[in-house]
Formats: structure tokens, sequence, C-alpha cells
């Protein structure tokens, strides 16, 4: 009979079978979180994105707003007698 052995759950050593990044994943967010902006620059630049997407609506609520003055009427009025 054959003995079964569990295999020990991938840690950030160890990656788990066929991950590309080979268990660097969890050490590049720590690096990014460790030497990236502090709290007061991401928040900047998170209310500038949120900025940008305004305006992008901005410019698509035009849009659509000269589309539907350029619109012929869908119907016609028709007399009844």
């Amino acid at each position: 009979m054959m003995e079964h052995t569990p295999t020990p759950e991938p840690g950030p050593a160890q990656a788990a079978p066929g991950c590309v990044c080979m268990g660097s994943g969890p050490v590049f967010s720590d690096f990014l979180k460790r030497f990236g902006p502090d709290e007061s620059v991401r928040h900047h630049f998170r209310n500038a994105r949120i900025e940008f997407l305004k305006g992008l609506r901005e410019m698509l609520d035009h849009r659509i707003a000269e589309l539907s003055r350029q619109a012929q009427p869908r119907g016609a009025k028709i007399t009844v007698e």
C-alpha cells in the first residue's frame, strides 16, 4: 500500500503549479506598497481619475443631445375626420 503525503500549500516563496509569476506576485505587491506614493498622492490621483471620467460623461451627454436634436421625427401626424 502507498502512503498519501499531503502537499504543502503554496506560499510566497513557492508558486502554485503553472503560475506564471512563480510566486513573485505577493513580493512585487509588497514592494509597490512600500515604495509607491503615499496616501495623499493616491487620493489626489483617485480624484483626478473621477474628474476625468466626469469630463468624458459630459462630452458624451453633449453629443447625445446634439444627435437627438438632429434626429428626424419617428412618427407622422394624421388628421382623423
